[in-house]
């Protein structure tokens, strides 16, 4: 079995590939072919016998977290013909790409698992949620009134830049957004959803805005819900009070504290859905320096680690992690008083998991004193979201 990059002439094979695997129609649409797109990611595939037996396809993203946003590739579309499982086929394509991404400058990478024991064998670890929460629309009429009326209006493409920079705004806050600035994404593509409605601000802002589709039936999808201020978060979730006695169902995709924790009146049972996905960490030194570190301004110290990792053996060793002057450095050396396997990196870089629930799932040995450093320069545990799924 070879592994190597994706070639243009693959592309019916690799869709035959996915078609088994997540299913869909039998004859290929020319935007489901992976050469549709040229630019936003990169792909690798295996050959047996000069026969696609698997494929995996990486998605250019960068991931917020502290504030920065962090170059990340997301893997997608892992899949190997049904004859060739259970032969390390998705495992040959996962090494064979992991020093690809580090060459592409992605120091950590995301996933949705669909296999999660193959996952963890490689490094990757659950680091964060994608959620949905079920709602009927007249639960939105309980909550407080605006001081005024929010004024709306449809978006068009003149209001793009302003949308996208709210959007960063609030993104920025929470750890494990997309920033959605990269060549994966096509931001015009947003006004192809039924409802895109903009709240105005001053000198062309956008102080939110709310994005949804109205499929056939009762129910009304959320994309989006993102709002600068209290008294447009507050509009915005009145404007969905006001589909009671046409729908049922408000599906509401959880992403804001502001308005999910602190704003909403929610009833004492409610349906959530749940897409947990996994973080793991490519280049150690770099991911550092690439995260931002707002606890940094008021904690320093140093922690010595080391890092078990045979998928990635350029970052397998001793290091010091050194927090000073509201900036923290990785730096080679140390007497690794703390071990992290590499599965304990992700949860650990994300913040959804502190040193002592990653000691109990044996991902953290050693001297536990000392990597409370860890916890501090994270905030750990926080929950970590994600509003983008691939």
């Amino acid at each position: 079995m070879i592994v190597r990059p994706h070639r243009t002439e693959d592309d019916e094979d690799i869709y035959r590939l996915a078609r088994l695997a997540f299913g869909g129609p039998r004859e290929p649409e020319p935007a489901s072919l992976w050469s549709h797109r040229p630019t936003g990611w990169h792909g690798l595939v295996a050959e047996d016998g000069g026969r696609l037996v698997g494929c995996v396809k990486v998605r250019d993203y960068a991931q917020f977290f502290g504030g920065s946003a962090v170059s990340m590739g997301g893997i997608a579309s892992v899949a190997v013909d049904p004859h060739a499982r259970g032969h390390g086929v998705a495992t040959a394509l996962l090494d064979a790409v992991l020093p690809v991404m580090r060459e592409r400058g992605q120091v950590i990478s995301a996933l949705y698992p669909s296999a999660p024991p193959l996952y963890r064998g490689l490094g990757w670890e659950q680091a964060g949620d994608y959620q949905r929460v079920r709602l009927r629309p007249e639960l939105f009429a309980l909550l407080p009134k605006p001081a005024s009326r929010l004024v709306l209006k449809r978006a068009g493409t003149q209001d793009l830049p302003a949308l996208h920079d709210a959007y960063l705004t609030f993104a920025s806050t929470v750890d494990g957004m997309l920033d959605r600035s990269t060549a994966a994404f096509e931001l015009e593509r947003l006004l192809e959803v039924d409802i895109v409605e903009v709240a105005p601000g001053p000198d062309g802002t956008v102080r939110g805005y709310l994005s949804a589709d109205r499929p056939e039936g009762e129910k009304l999808i959320i994309y989006d819900l993102v709002a600068l201020d209290r008294e447009t978060g507050l509009g915005l979730l009145a404007n969905l009070g006001r589909w009671a006695g046409i729908m049922t169902e408000v599906s509401l995709r959880i992403v804001d504290p502001a308005w999910w924790q602190l704003l909403m009146t929610m009833p004492v049972l409610h349906d959530v859905m749940n897409h947990p996905w996994m973080l793991r960490v490519v280049d150690l030194p770099a991911a550092v320096a690439a995260r931002g570190w707002p606890a940094a301004r008021y904690v320093s110290g140093t922690v010595d680690i080391e890092v078990v990792d045979e998928h990635a053996p350029w970052q397998a060793g001793s290091y010091r992690l050194v927090a000073d002057g509201g900036k923290v450095v990785c730096e080679p050396g140390g007497t690794g008083a703390v071990r992290l396997a590499a599965r304990a990196l992700g949860p650990w870089y994300a913040g959804s998991a502190d040193t002592a629930m990653l000691h109990r799932a044996g991902l953290i040995t050693g001297d536990l004193a000392a990597a409370r450093l860890l916890d501090l320069l994270t905030g750990a545990p926080h929950p970590v979201r994600m509003a983008d799924s691939f």
